[in-house]
């Protein structure tokens, strides 16, 4: 049994086709059958689209079309690629969340930007699941852990990067999914949630020429090829 399936029925929600088919190479699946969430399939990997948002929207109506055909999800990954933090993590290599973090969801204004939290709104943070955060990162000792960040804009500019920063200080990567993830998966008491991203280019000043997408997809399938072992 991989270690991945060890915990039961696994959703790995990703944004886009080429991270989905990278995963689902990594599994060792040679193309996910269209009827793999209602057939019950150990595991399932989905694109959802880009974005917090369209992430919790399609996250969560997997999630309950298979509660609904009597095969729920025992745990919710957000898998991709995304922007590390320099100095903390490199180019191509391979982070696990600690948690999942809604970084520009709040207010900005004169004295600065504010969290939801600080404005008693709500949360803008989902912690990963202990027991599975500690699998994945005893299955991938390589990978640097900490919080990352999700936004609806990506940092690209070197005054945003300053201003992440500021706020963030651990954070190690930014991507655009996680915390949309992470809050459709809390609405199921039971599921355990994760975040899984590998490094394709440095968060700050916008240079797509300076951007590894073929090395961070070679990580991120080979992360889950380590992870879908027997």
């Amino acid at each position: 049994m991989s270690r991945l399936l060890g915990y039961g029925r696994v959703l790995i929600v990703t944004a886009v086709e080429i991270e989905q088919n990278t995963v689902l190479a990594g599994l060792g699946i040679d193309g996910q059958a269209p009827d793999a969430l209602e057939a019950g399939a150990p595991v399932v990997v989905a694109a959802c689209g880009v974005g917090p948002a369209s992430a919790a929207a399609v996250t969560s109506q997997l999630l309950t079309v298979a509660v609904q055909r009597g095969a729920p999800f025992d745990v919710v990954l957000s898998a991709g690629i995304a922007g590390g933090f320099a100095g903390r993590v490199e180019i191509g290599g391979l982070v696990v969340g600690t948690e999942s973090v809604a970084a520009d969801l709040g207010a900005d204004g004169p004295d600065g930007f504010q969290s939801v939290d600080e404005l008693g709104f709500g949360a803008s943070r989902h912690d990963a699941d202990p027991a599975l955060l500690r699998m994945l990162r005893q299955a991938l000792p390589e990978a640097v852990g900490g919080p990352v960040l999700t936004v609806s804009t990506v940092t690209g500019t070197g005054r945003a990067k300053e201003l992440v920063e500021t706020r963030h200080p651990d954070a190690v990567a930014e991507a655009m999914e996680g915390f949309g993830v992470a809050t459709a998966a809390r609405l199921w008491p039971t599921t355990a949630f994760g975040e899984i991203r590998t490094i394709s280019n440095a968060v700050g000043p916008r240079d797509r020429a300076a951007w590894r997408i073929p090395q961070a997809l070679s990580t991120l399938r080979d992360a889950f090829a380590t992870l879908g072992a027997h």
